[in-house]
């Protein structure tokens, strides 16, 4: 890899960890007014219309092979509708920060699909890396458990949100794309996810007519162009500029970022237990992600 792509992708990490990092402390701010499958589910469908008019203007074909839709919506279910709604609901009840670092075990949870549903024979870096990730929801709980009514419910959708990210990040690595582009595959995505959570935002949420607040209004703007659409942009271009292991290991920079907003904006607490509970996801990334490199000899 050359010098200049190399420091193009560490600018480009560097922003990521800012766009997508930063949306963590403002769901809060969202919340307040609007419910969780309202807010994500007109939020990710602007997002994914907005990338299907950018894949316009840039010329990428819209069209998906036939042979790839059912890939595409069960990816789409996974990634999309459980991954938003459940991350999005965990802060109602822990904070930000720490949902954050729970919700980017995610590659734990590919990796233990793949041992349990394909067989794959797990390596010693994998049962380690396994061994941490424990370690990061134990030493979240434990103190959340004691502080907070609501910790479970909010453990328990961070963790959901994770293994629905990971479930569908499984099936889109083992389908078969036909040289699909992935700008249009995200775009489609992202909009046939949104329609489940708006199916429940019509049966769950309160649909009484409210204008809401200009702070709640330009936050949930903020969030489905930023982060959503944006930072999806970002990503593709981090994929292309490095190994797909490298990449995903990059994101670990997100929490970092979601924890330190969180303090910053919410006062949210760190300390010992949220300190640890972060070295040990980034140590399980890390052992999870990264290949050891081959001996010269």
């Amino acid at each position: 890899m050359t010098t200049r792509r190399l420091e193009g992708a560490t600018g480009l990490v560097l922003l990521l960890g800012v766009l997508w990092g930063s949306s963590w402390p403002m769901f809060n701010v969202v919340l307040r007014e609007l419910s969780v499958w309202t807010f994500r589910g007109l939020a990710v469908l602007g997002a994914g219309l907005m990338l299907l008019a950018i894949a316009r203007l840039r010329g990428v074909p819209l069209s998906v092979p036939r042979a790839s839709w059912p890939a595409l919506l069960g990816g789409a279910f996974g990634t999309v509708t459980v991954w938003y709604v459940a991350a999005t609901a965990s802060v109602l009840f822990i904070p930000s920060g720490q949902a954050s670092i729970l919700g980017y075990t995610m590659p734990l949870w590919a990796a233990l699909m793949a041992v349990l549903l394909f067989g794959e024979r797990p390596t010693p870096r994998l049962l380690l890396a396994l061994a941490f990730g424990a370690g990061t929801v134990a030493l979240l709980a434990i103190p959340n458990l004691r502080a907070l009514a609501g910790a479970p419910s909010g453990i328990a959708c961070a963790l959901i949100a994770a293994i629905g990210w990971a479930a569908g990040t499984v099936i889109q690595k083992r389908a078969d794309w036909r040289g699909t582009h992935p700008l249009t595959l995200t775009a489609w995505q992202m909009t046939w996810g949104s329609l489940p959570i708006l199916l429940g935002a019509a049966i769950l949420a309160d649909w009484r007519p409210f204008v809401p607040s200009w702070p709640v209004l330009l936050a949930a703007i903020h969030l489905a162009i930023v982060p959503t659409a944006l930072g999806t942009l970002v990503w593709f271009r981090i994929v292309h500029l490095l190994p797909a292991n490298t990449a995903a290991v990059s994101t670990i920079i997100v929490p970092v970022i979601a924890m330190a907003g969180g303090v910053w904006a919410h006062d949210e607490p760190l300390g010992p237990w949220q300190l640890g509970a972060l070295s040990c996801c980034v140590a399980a990334l890390a052992l999870a992600l990264l290949k050891p490199s081959a001996r010269q000899g």
